[in-house]
């Protein structure tokens, strides 16, 4: 049993920006025992999900991998990646598992043993499980899940734990490419799998899921390593401008959480309530006191489904007039009153975004004053069809100049246009899952693979 496992975090979502390679050389020179990164978000909304695509530029993800893998390979230690071209669906897996045949045979490696495992799941097997009685649970205050929320669902995946990371390396994996997968996961099964305990397993991941994130001054992409003992957790700042404080680390492990003392994954919980955080030296900070809660019963698995709204077009306007900008709120209602006369017989979405007045926040927005000398308003239009988008949202936009407003006299100057006509966006999805599924065993979600790399024809050795 060793002593002690470092695994270096170059990048916390692969491929989003670039991984900078100064701070990931610093890395490599260290030796650490593992290479991870996450490489996905629902961050990004459910578009990349829906419409099967990727939000990161391929050269990007490309770049990331190509470093990360001839470093790991170099050494001779794994490689893991979770949540594959940002959404974790099949076609996002076997997207990077063709890049890194790629990369492999262009920089002639020496054969290795690739892992690879799919997470989506088919509506078709949720509708049986809603069928036959099973209760699909919702999360974040959502209902359980329903029959008509199913049809709606374009794509579904399940959100991997640790045990399909766990199931590749035992089967010899040297790299492993992972479908939609929880964040902590991918650095939690390696540690597991080396046999340290859950509870800095799991802390190790939640330290290292977004990389630099945790270090201060902020700066992303820069490669951080966390170094697991029986005893604790470190977390080290590779770039050298940058350290990992006690502010810094205590900081990120509460980052995104609506509790910010728990992180759940499939097969239990991470309890940070009592964690303690000390100074370790300049650089490092050492993290004590996290509690591992398993599961009773069965796994939970968490899913998340995206399904299609519409086509979508924005327009976008400007305002600088005074008495337009002080009743913006006149103007939008004005138009939206002439948008219902004249698509009265479409199913249609419209969104008028308001920046300058709450256009982040929206009706959460403390602020209630515009103190604003302009306005940009973001028209945004969803129709079943994309000449149906276009014309709705082409009316829209064009109603901000048109609204006619009490005491205003001239015929000019309301808005002004970025462009004359709108512009055409992505297909527009919505969440429609965010659920957990009961499982009695934890992989049968997902489709684990094992092939040989570079040792002449692909062959797939293991199921």
């Amino acid at each position: 049993m060793k002593d002690q496992l470092r695994i270096v975090s170059p990048n916390g979502h692969l491929g989003f920006a670039p991984t900078k390679v100064e701070s990931f050389r610093l890395a490599v020179e260290t030796k650490p025992d593992y290479y991870c990164a996450d490489s996905g978000s629902d961050d990004i909304g459910a578009t990349a999900l829906g419409a099967d695509r990727s939000v990161s530029m391929e050269r990007w993800q490309r770049h990331d991998l190509e470093l990360m893998l001839l470093a790991a390979r170099e050494q001779d230690v794994p490689m893991i990646i979770g949540s594959a071209g940002d959404c974790g669906s099949n076609s996002r897996v076997d997207m990077y598992v063709q890049m890194i045949r790629d990369i492999a045979a262009e920089h002639d490696l020496p054969p290795f043993k690739l892992a690879y495992f799919y997470s989506e799941v088919p509506t078709s097997h949720l509708r049986d499980l809603h069928d036959s009685g099973i209760v699909i649970e919702g999360l974040d205050g959502r209902e359980a899940l329903s029959r008509e929320e199913i049809d709606a669902t374009t794509r579904a995946v399940a959100v991997a734990g640790v045990h399909p990371f766990i199931k590749a390396l035992e089967a010899g994996a040297d790299v492993i490419i992972g479908g939609r997968s929880s964040d902590v996961a991918v650095f939690a099964a390696p540690a597991i799998y080396e046999g340290f305990p859950e509870n800095h397993a799991y802390y190790l991941g939640k330290v290292l899921e977004c990389a630099s994130f945790c270090a201060e001054p902020y700066g992303a992409k820069e490669s951080v390593i966390g170094t697991i003992t029986h005893d604790d957790v470190k977390v080290t700042a590779m770039a050298p401008w940058q350290r990992c404080t006690v502010a810094s680390v205590a900081g990120h492990a509460m980052y995104e959480r609506s509790n910010p003392y728990f992180e759940y994954f499939a097969g239990g919980m991470l309890d940070m309530t009592d964690c303690k955080y000390e100074q370790y030296d300049e650089k490092t900070t050492r993290v004590t006191g996290q509690r591992y809660v398993p599961v009773e019963g069965d796994v939970t698995v968490k899913i998340e489904g995206s399904g299609r709204v519409g086509e979508k077009y924005i327009g976008i306007a400007g305002i600088r007039d005074p008495y337009t900008i002080a009743n913006i709120d006149k103007v939008v209602e004005l138009a939206r009153g002439q948008v219902a006369e004249e698509f009265s017989d479409m199913d249609y979405h419209l969104e008028f975004i308001v920046y300058g007045k709450n256009g982040v926040m929206g009706d959460l927005e403390p602020v209630q004053e515009i103190n604003s000398h302009e306005l940009g308003v973001v028209v945004e239009g969803i129709a079943d069809t994309a000449e149906a988008a276009e014309s709705l949202t082409l009316f829209a936009t064009r109603q901000i100049f048109y609204a006619r407003l009490p005491e205003v006299k001239g015929t000019a100057g309301t808005a002004a246009f970025v462009t004359d006509e709108v512009l055409p966006a992505t297909t527009a999805y919505r969440w429609t899952m965010n659920h957990i599924i009961p499982v009695s065993d934890p992989m049968s979600l997902f489709d684990l693979h094992v092939v040989d790399v570079n040792a002449g024809a692909m062959a797939d050795v293991a199921n």
